[in-house]
């Protein structure tokens, strides 16, 4: 007979057996719920996930993108300035697919819109089989003259909550573009990529408004070639794109690749042959120089190659991410004079303002290592709100919690302050005015 110890030991195993398999099921279970919840409307033959980026002058250019389930052989983009909802046969323009890829288990398809008309809606259906719904996005303006609303922000990676709050207010505040730092998803996974995509088309107004997208590259993004095969960014993924004309240039640049060479050679001859021509200067780029919490390292190729050609070419912004906290400083010029802080002292005169540091959804971290140049610092879900015209620059952090409450505005509104956007008030004041010279 066995004894009891083997017995209850043999019953012991058999359960840890059983509730295993239990578990293992479950999950499957769970993964199979979210792919088909995320595959809902995405028979093959339909087109899905759409985006437009603005990838060089945005005032004739725009790159229109989508995936589908089938390859886009024969997918077209039917375009006009009058909106003729679904019938396909009445838009004046056509273009069909000018770069394909499979990645992420999706066929994505791009059309390289050129001669658009500044300032103009262009109305667009994609179709082949059925067409998609009627969408629409706005050229910039070519003058100067025109005032720009833009969002700027970043790392939108694990919580759904907050970023899609924040993509719900993009909607709502109807601006220009949406200059996107980085970090798009936690580890880039399918399920992850399609979850993103799905919760960008409520980027989309009700009207069927899409806001242009400047892209650059986050850590989280493990190659450069999944933005190029998601967004079209242009090889290397640093570029620059005008807005306004000769308003301002905005550089993205990326701090995942090599930072000397090439990249900092472009820039100094861009920022050469641009920066007198137009009014203001912008970066965007992932990983701070300094960072405002003390998890993270300090940027200094970043300091070493590019401050001082910040400094040299007067750029007026730059936005950071990477950090998940928030922080805005005062104007700075790089230094190693005594009294600098970190490389850097306050110029109100020449120095440039840094602001950011990346909080669309994912976790967010202290704002523990403020320095003495800082004009604020804080912790919450955030992107920055920025208007533009020949007197100044105008920047306010937006909190996306409170998104319910919030009024949609118009194209003729877009300036306005809803009664309830829940904008960030630290004791250095809301805006931050960057004056013209």
């Amino acid at each position: 007979m066995k004894s009891p110890f083997k017995f209850w030991l043999f019953i012991l195993v058999i359960i840890g057996v059983i509730a295993s398999d239990a578990v293992m099921r479950s999950k499957k279970s769970k993964a199979a719920r979210n792919t088909s919840s995320l595959s809902a409307n995405l028979e093959p033959g339909k087109v899905f996930y759409f985006r437009v980026m603005w990838n060089d002058d945005a005032a004739t250019t725009a790159t229109i993108g989508w995936s589908s389930e089938l390859e886009p052989k024969n997918q077209k983009v039917y375009y006009d300035t009058v909106d003729h909802g679904m019938d396909v046969a009445n838009y004046a323009s056509s273009q069909t697919v000018d770069f394909s890829n499979q990645s992420f288990e999706m066929h994505n398809a791009f059309v390289h819109l050129k001669n658009l008309k500044p300032k103009t809606r262009y109305y667009f259906v994609v179709s082949n089989t059925e067409g998609s719904r009627r969408l629409w996005f706005e050229t910039s303006p070519d003058s100067p003259d025109e005032r720009l609303s833009i969002i700027a922000g970043g790392d939108s990676r694990n919580n759904r909550k907050p970023r899609c709050n924040a993509n719900r207010l993009v909607a709502r505040l109807r601006p220009h573009v949406v200059v996107f730092g980085g970090d798009m998803t936690d580890d880039g996974t399918v399920n992850e990529w399609r979850e993103w995509m799905e919760d960008w088309q409520l980027t989309f107004a009700d009207d069927g408004r899409v806001t242009p997208l400047i892209i650059a590259r986050g850590n989280h993004e493990s190659r450069d070639d999944i933005l190029i095969n998601l967004f079209a960014t242009p090889k290397g993924v640093y570029y620059g794109v005008n807005l306004g004309g000769s308003l301002a240039r905005v550089y993205t640049l990326n701090t995942e690749s090599s930072i000397a060479g090439d990249q900092t050679d472009w820039l100094k001859s861009d920022l050469a042959a641009n920066a007198s021509m137009v009014k203001w200067t912008l970066a965007q780029y992932h990983k701070p120089i300094r960072p405002h919490t003390k998890t993270k390292p300090e940027g200094d190729k970043q300091y070493t190659y590019w401050a001082g050609l910040f400094h040299e070419y007067g750029m007026d912004l730059v936005v950071e991410c990477d950090t998940h906290t928030v922080k805005t400083t005062w104007p700075l010029r790089p230094s190693t004079e005594p009294g600098n802080d970190s490389g850097f002292v306050r110029d109100d005169a020449t120095g440039t303002v840094f602001i950011g540091e990346g909080c669309w959804g994912a976790p967010l971290k202290p704002n523990d290592d403020n320095k003495s140049w800082t004009r604020d610092s804080g912790r919450f879900n955030h992107f920055s709100w920025i208007f533009m015209d020949q007197k100044q620059i105008e920047i306010r952090t937006v909190k996306v919690d409170n998104m319910d409450n919030v009024e949609s505005l118009s194209d003729t509104t877009r300036f306005s302050i809803p009664a309830d956007l829940d904008i960030w008030k630290p004791t250095n004041g809301e805006v931050i005015t960057i004056a013209a010279q």
